[in-house]
């Protein structure tokens, strides 16, 4: 028990760092481009945190698989530079102690990696993409940035000079927006008003803008006139209830769902979430005998040829998952072939290691 709480520490200690390391990259540059979204006006300040919290698992099931990959990697390329390997191996310790005990690492992150990809992942996306759209198809204040003009979609175009201290009152508005008459000839309705605010109607959930002291111009391209409404107070219809996001995509549907689904995208979305667990036992395999060094070769030594077996395989599955769902390869073959590749691989590994010895 000493020696497998040893070197069970050592590997989710070493991947917990590189894991660290690999989130606040990836994060810190999907924040990047959140926040420059922000800054043009497209997404509201306010979401930013939400949407890097639902985007965490998504993250997490690439990294983990890599992080405790790299961990054994480092974790075991340590003990070998400080022959603590040779130690364990005269003291009676089997190679197969030792993959024991990282198979038995390796299931605590395969059911955090299955948690993100079967469940936490898809239920994610889905809240972020309904969401992002949510805020495409209504004009927020929380969105809008005085001095600007900012394009919210269908043809709409606000600007505001001021918003009072609270935020909840702009002044100078401006507001221009394309659309079709009855018999379907285009116009563009330009507004302007002193003031504005917004209500909710909770009953018929749309959000409507009033505008105060004002006046509203209908102009027809090609036509030398215009129509001119005075008014005192006006409502503009800010937001309706439907999305143009297609929801019902395979990356959002839950993973009940894609299993009695037959469509091929379904089918390719469902063997990519079964995957990610089964590259972690799979690279576990892989990482035992790389993880071997030579005293004066340093713990890096085999790093790169490591990162290089990950991205190989990562990107077959990838490559795999769009052509099952463009049509192009069968769903009855699928991904297994490639897992069946590197599985060969790994025992070849271990093959080869036991043969030449442990500490050899």
């Amino acid at each position: 028990m000493i020696l497998f709480r040893y070197l069970t520490r050592e590997i989710l200690q070493t991947m917990a760092a590189v894991a660290g390391v690999l989130l606040l990259v990836i994060m810190g540059s999907r924040f990047i481009r959140y926040f420059s979204s922000a800054a043009e006006g497209d997404i509201p300040v306010s979401i930013l945190s939400n949407l890097m919290l639902y985007h965490l698992p998504g993250f997490l099931e690439l990294i983990l698989p890599l992080a405790f990959f790299l961990g054994i990697l480092l974790a075991y390329g340590q003990l070998y530079l400080n022959s603590e390997i040779t130690v364990l191996v005269a003291c009676g310790t089997s190679p197969v102690k030792l993959l024991q005990v990282s198979m038995v690492s390796s299931i605590v992150v395969v059911v955090l990696v299955g948690l993100c990809s079967l469940w936490l992942t898809p239920a994610g996306a889905l809240h972020n993409e309904l969401l992002i759209e949510e805020q495409r198809s209504r004009l927020d204040f929380s969105s809008l940035t005085p001095g600007r003009f900012q394009d919210f979609g269908d043809g709409r175009t606000a600007y505001i000079a001021s918003l009072d201290e609270d935020e909840l009152r702009m002044q100078e508005v401006f507001i221009s927006q394309r659309q079709r008459r009855s018999d379907g000839t285009p116009e563009t309705m330009v507004t302007r008003a002193a003031r504005g605010y917004q209500v909710t109607d909770d009953e018929a959930g749309t959000r409507f803008l009033i505008l105060d002291d004002g006046e509203r111009f209908s102009i027809e391209p090609g036509l030398g006139q215009a129509e001119r409404l005075v008014f005192d107070s006006y409502a503009v219809r800010l937001s309706g209830t439907v999305l143009d996001a297609d929801l019902a995509a395979a990356e959002y549907a839950t993973t009940a769902r894609l299993v009695v689904s037959p469509e091929p995208d379904f089918q390719a979305q469902l063997q990519w979430r079964l995957s990610l667990p089964l590259m972690v036992l799979i690279l576990t395999l892989m990482a035992m005998p790389l993880s071997k060094v030579k005293p004066r070769q340093g713990r890096f030594a085999k790093l790169l040829p490591a990162v290089f077996l990950y991205v190989a395989y990562l990107s077959l599955l990838l490559a795999t998952l769009d052509a099952i769902g463009s049509g192009s390869w069968p769903v009855a073959v699928g991904m297994w072939p490639i897992h069946g590749a590197f599985l060969a691989l790994g025992l070849g590994l271990l093959w080869r290691d036991q043969r030449r010895g442990m500490s050899g």
